[in-house]
């Protein structure tokens, strides 16, 4: 890993905005550049996760959202949400921005979610199946386990939290992963 400083910062209600916006280009950049089009995984809105989908991660429950910090500029995004009683826990979002690419952020911040919530047991995260950097940062980088892959054939063993999805939004051919921590 190349030597990178991180820095979590709570999201700050004036930010709220441009996390959002961050957080749409980040994933479409992945998206239209597997794919060389963007049809194939976007929704009617031209975003592959929309706006509901993150604000309802933000604005979830035991929700906690932050900002990363490199070099003293925002950079990318993490949301988890935290079970203080079972102590599994959730990565629900986690992004960098496309020009801060290939320089270790993600990986240092996901390092530095793990030493905020210690008392974690399980991690548990999805993403996308043509997102290949992201399944390996997921698994080569961070040691996660793929656990499911949701597809027609085979749904989430769980309904996804609908105060985050909704009733239209959810898991389409998305890969589960878990990391076990104790």
């Amino acid at each position: 890993m190349k030597n990178t400083k991180i820095t979590l910062v709570p999201l700050m209600i004036d930010d709220r905005e441009q996390f959002i916006l961050d957080n749409q280009r980040s994933f479409k950049y992945g998206a239209v550049k597997e794919f060389d089009k963007q049809d194939d995984c976007l929704d009617c809105d031209g975003e592959v996760i929309s706006r509901k989908t993150i604000e309802r991660c933000i604005d979830a429950p035991n929700s906690k959202t932050y900002r990363i910090i490199f070099n003293g500029k925002k950079v990318g995004g993490v949301i988890v949400k935290i079970n203080n009683k079972t102590h599994h826990n959730e990565l629900k979002i986690l992004f960098v921005i496309p020009e801060e690419h290939t320089k270790g952020i993600g990986y240092g911040a996901w390092q530095a979610v793990e030493s905020l919530y210690p008392k974690t047991e399980i991690w548990k995260t999805c993403t996308p199946y043509f997102e290949k950097r992201n399944i390996h940062f997921y698994v080569n980088k961070c040691g996660f386990q793929i656990d499911q892959f949701w597809c027609k054939y085979f749904q989430p063993d769980q309904i996804l939290d609908e105060e985050e999805y909704g009733h239209d939004e959810g898991p389409d051919e998305m890969f589960r992963f878990i990391k076990i921590m104790k």
